[in-house]
């Protein structure tokens, strides 16, 4: 079944129009509760996902596994093993800067086909643009193609983003050492909707992940590939939203992707 861009767009844009943006640096403080030790979750979250989620299966009538529902029921992320197809989809990608009023979080989905992210959106619903991608055909600006040019050659001219937050305190003083070693080292956007596109478009030379739940990396990573980039597990094979291992380092190209590695990640 081909599945119509265009409509997946339009339910993001509308749950971000009337679940989301109404919230937006308006949150009061009974709207924000933890659902987990660190982790929160606002009124927003919540209203958006109860619009994606029943929509999205008119349009294509297979599992949806949302990162709220999902809280709610962890068996629901074996669909993406077990099923043929499943939707996922992350209503507000990058919670904490939406509550800080930060304009820095993003409302995506991605369906997945045979453990494969086949397609993915990612609104950023404070900029009116969306990202889209197929596999195999393409990555999309706001319909405009998307291309990757090679990172430099040189670590020294390389920009990039370690979240550090889920790393081993071996890892992160690895990091710390390593840092000089580049251009720039920052700690990214703290969401995935943000930093994805930013590495396609050439703002960002690599990101590192170490916690990688699918509906925060499939639509980035298959915008990143599709773009020309390298989203790949620390092994060195491809990211898959059925893997759940640990630790996924996104760069412009493979070669670079190599260079990184071997300088970022302790053997």
């Amino acid at each position: 079944m081909t599945i119509d861009f265009d409509a997946v767009t339009e339910i993001l844009r509308e749950a971000a129009d009337t679940a989301v943006l109404p919230h937006f640096q308006t949150l009061r403080e009974d709207e924000v509760s933890e659902k987990s030790p660190g982790e929160i979750v606002t009124v927003a979250d919540r209203e958006a996902e109860a619009i994606i989620s029943p929509r999205l299966r008119d349009l294509l009538d297979v599992p949806v596994v949302g990162e709220e529902a999902t809280a709610a029921d962890p068996e629901l992320v074996r669909a993406l093993r077990n099923e043929p197809a499943a939707w996922l989809v992350d209503p507000v990608d990058g919670t904490k800067n939406f509550t800080r009023g930060e304009r820095e979080f993003a409302v995506m989905a991605a369906l997945v086909r045979e453990g494969r992210t086949v397609a993915s959106w990612i609104l950023r619903p404070t900029e009116g643009t969306v990202y889209t991608a197929e596999l195999g055909s393409g990555a999309w600006r706001d319909g405009t193609r998307l291309r990757r040019e090679p990172a430099p050659a040189e670590p020294a001219r390389m920009r990039g983003a370690v979240l550090s937050r889920f790393l081993s305190p071996r890892q992160r003083e690895h990091v710390t050492a390593v840092t000089p070693e580049f251009a720039e080292v920052g700690a990214g956007a703290y969401c995935a909707g943000v930093d994805y596109p930013r590495l396609a478009e050439g703002e960002l030379d690599f990101v590192l992940f170490n916690r990688t739940l699918p509906w925060d990396h499939a639509p980035g990573g298959l915008l990143l590939s599709e773009a020309g980039g390298a989203a790949l597990r620390l092994e060195g094979d491809p990211y898959r939203p059925d893997d759940d291992r640990v630790g996924l380092l996104n760069a412009a190209d493979e070669t670079s992707w190599r260079t990184v590695r071997s300088l970022l990640l302790p053997s």
